[in-house]
């Protein structure tokens, strides 16, 4: 596969071999097979230095984060980084960067699987891994990226004598993976307090002994251990890192002493909150906030587009995924616009522009300070959310999935929706008692809301997806997984700001969920299995 990526490259940069590219991997291994990450990577550094093209390899594991950075801060053509991120143990797998430090979008998705299909025969040199290794061509920036990128999110530390003088106390997680150390880094340079590090689960171990599933977006399972040396400690916060270290969740002990593990679009929330506060801080000229753009995924919770309509910045949804946001807030940075925040509600968030995809590790830093910041207002995380949602509306969501792994069942499911009336393009006008004010099918390209019924997101015919806006300010989004055998649903009551009756907009979404899924999923008559509790 990297034969035809190398190939790919050849065809679209002239300067390849005076650029180079960079390769990085994670701290999975399979040693039944003897494969590993670092396997895979060296392999792939012995394709492009066969070709003759300089190849970056770090020769450490590192985080997701650091590959997009050194592809940007080196100017390289492309970047590699060997991960299946919070896949369960046995898989393993790649994600590809291009120039732009963004992951690669169409037409270079396809391009390289076109160029994978002519070049799988292997090339002799491709296995010469022992002598690629030892070529001028081969070059680590481990030392020179890590400097480099805690030099670069400094400028997201804003409150440098508060840090130094916080009592709060904070646990780290990064559940087996590569985070401890890069996140132990992070808090040195915003002059926090080191976390407490979770000891089972600090040092990366291939077998992810100690959780069901490596993935912190499983809430409580996953943070068992970290909640137990919290309540060791004192510490009142726990931060949790995915094994790539790209992902951030959070979970804070309430008041009656239970944890709450806040869902991604509430990160999302606090965190827009907290950069543009900051933001505000330093910038005195108002008409500054023109020039300010919030991105997040169509998927994710709508609370930065109440936060910017008050605060006069502008908003921007992509299609579900950060390549789709990596690459407009290239094109926005490219404008001269500058780019302060994006996120999707699958933990990920970009708080710093130098890095143009998720990354969980300037993400805890950043979390940090304004953790130990509140604590000065003797405001918990909890207590700032509230006040965000008073200030500029209740956002309340609600995600979940059904398994199925009938193809035809899917399809049968969709397109049962797109013929409600019998007709092509009739979609249904309401789901039990609640009225749909519009409809948008990402699958064909329809959006009911455009003067010529045409969506203005990019849309594909392989994959499944419709949003339907409801007359009380809910949004539901129906699609179907890239990778599992899943349909997600994502929905969201969007109140004005002053509605803070939240007892009743909780049973008003719940109630939505359960006519979306009675009349929309039908899930008895499709036979699908709900989400595992």
């Amino acid at each position: 596969m990297f034969q035809g990526f190398c190939r790919y490259l050849e065809q679209s940069f002239s300067d390849l071999t005076e650029r180079g590219v960079v390769i990085g991997y994670d701290a999975r291994a399979h040693p039944p097979s003897g494969g590993s990450s670092k396997r895979f990577a060296r392999l792939a550094a012995a394709v492009f230095i066969s070709r003759g093209v300089p190849v970056h390899l770090f020769s450490e594991i590192t985080p997701t984060p650091f590959v997009p950075f050194t592809v940007s801060h080196l100017g390289l053509c492309a970047g590699i980084m060997v991960t299946a991120s919070h896949n369960p143990k046995q898989d393993n797998g790649y994600k590809v960067y291009w120039d732009n430090g963004a992951q690669i979008v169409s037409p270079h998705d396809s391009g390289i699987s076109k160029a994978i299909e002519e070049n799988l025969e292997p090339w002799p040199e491709s296995w010469n891994t022992e002598e690629a290794l030892k070529t001028p061509l081969l070059k680590d920036p481990y030392q020179e990226m890590n400097a480099q990128y805690f030099k670069a999110i400094q400028k997201h530390c804003h409150h440098r004598e508060l840090n130094k003088n916080s009592q709060v106390k904070i646990v780290h997680t990064s559940v087996h993976g590569v985070g401890h150390t890069f996140v132990q880094s992070a808090f040195k340079a915003f002059d926090l307090h080191p976390p407490y590090a979770v000891e089972e689960q600090k040092d990366p171990d291939p077998e992810f002994p100690t959780v069901k599933y490596p993935n912190p977006e499983e809430g409580e399972g996953v943070l068992t251990l970290s909640f137990a040396l919290a309540e060791r400690e004192g510490a009142s916060v726990v931060l949790a890192n995915d094994p790539d270290a790209d992902r951030l969740a959070i979970a804070e002990k309430q008041e009656s002493g239970q944890w709450r593990v806040f869902s991604g679009n509430e990160l999302g929330a606090l965190l827009g909150w907290w950069l543009f506060h900051c933001w505000r801080e330093q910038n005195a000229d108002t008409a500054a906030v023109k020039n300010l753009y919030m991105l997040s995924s169509t998927v994710s919770s709508k609370i930065l587009r109440a936060i910017a309509l008050k605060e006069g910045f502008h908003f921007e949804e992509t299609l579900t995924g950060f390549k789709w946001m990596g690459n407009r807030a290239k094109d926005l940075l490219d404008q001269g616009k500058s780019v302060l925040f994006a996120f999707e509600e699958a933990i990920g968030y970009m708080c710093c522009n130098a890095v143009l995809d998720k990354d969980g590790v300037s993400a805890a830093a950043i979390a940090g300070e304004m953790i130990s910041y509140l604590a000065t207002k003797n405001k918990s995380l909890s207590q700032q959310l509230t006040t965000i949602f008073e200030e500029y509306g209740y956002h309340i969501s609600k995600n979940s999935y059904f398994i199925c792994h009938d193809q035809e069942v899917i399809r049968g499911l969709f397109d049962r929706l797109r013929r409600f009336g019998d007709k092509k393009d009739t979609y249904p006008s309401e789901c039990g008692r609640f009225s749909i004010s519009a409809v948008r099918d990402l699958t064909t390209g329809y959006d009911s809301n455009q003067p010529d019924h045409k969506a203005i997101l990019p849309t594909s015919s392989s994959s499944q997806m419709i949003t339907f806006t409801f007359s009380n300010g809910g949004v539901a989004t129906m699609r179907t997984s890239g990778t599992e055998p899943k349909i997600k649903y994502y929905t969201e009551l969007c109140a004005a700001p002053g509605n803070s009756d939240v007892t009743h907009l909780k049973k008003e979404l719940d109630d939505l969920v359960d006519a979306i899924v009675e009349n929309f999923f039908e899930p008895e008559k499709n036979r699908l299995q709900p989400k595992p509790e």
